[in-house]
């Protein structure tokens, strides 16, 4: 059973656009606040490989995915490598620390995967670019499918 609509729209929605304003505010935070020399320098403390590169790996996905996420074009793909980008900091950085984020854990870094991995099976639902884009192709279909 799933929420009949308007609610699954919403549902995705909401999840989408709170995924893509974490992501944003943590892309800025890596582009502007640290810097990707700093950045990478953490990322190289904490024995992530190609530091810088995967600083700035981290900082695009985060960032250009999050705006992409925001207004829902190209969701699968930006919520793809937004999921990506989570599963290496869960690998490789966090699951050794456990759970809790005020330890180093994983939770942050998991539920934004497990969202990030929910979005890009769904698509980014009615109320996105892709949606509007999917109703102009195909306005007959696009009422019932997303």
């Amino acid at each position: 059973m799933t929420l009949p609509r308007p609610g699954d729209d919403i549902a995705v929605l909401v999840a989408r656009v709170l995924l893509g304003v974490v992501l944003v505010a943590h892309g800025l935070q890596k582009l502007l606040t640290d810097g990707i020399g700093a950045t990478g320098a953490a990322f190289g403390s904490m024995g992530v490989p190609l530091p810088t590169v995967s600083a700035f790996y981290a900082m695009v996905a985060e960032l250009g995915g999050g705006l992409l996420l925001l207004v829902g074009l190209v969701t699968t793909v930006a919520a793809g490598l937004v999921a990506l980008d989570m599963l290496g900091a869960l690998i490789i950085v966090h699951v050794r620390n456990g759970v809790f984020v005020d330890q180093g854990g994983w939770e942050l870094v998991g539920l934004i995967a497990v969202v990030a991995l929910l979005v890009a099976a769904v698509g980014g639902g009615r109320y996105s670019l892709d949606g509007l884009l999917a109703a102009r192709r195909h306005p007959t279909t696009a009422a019932s499918s997303d």
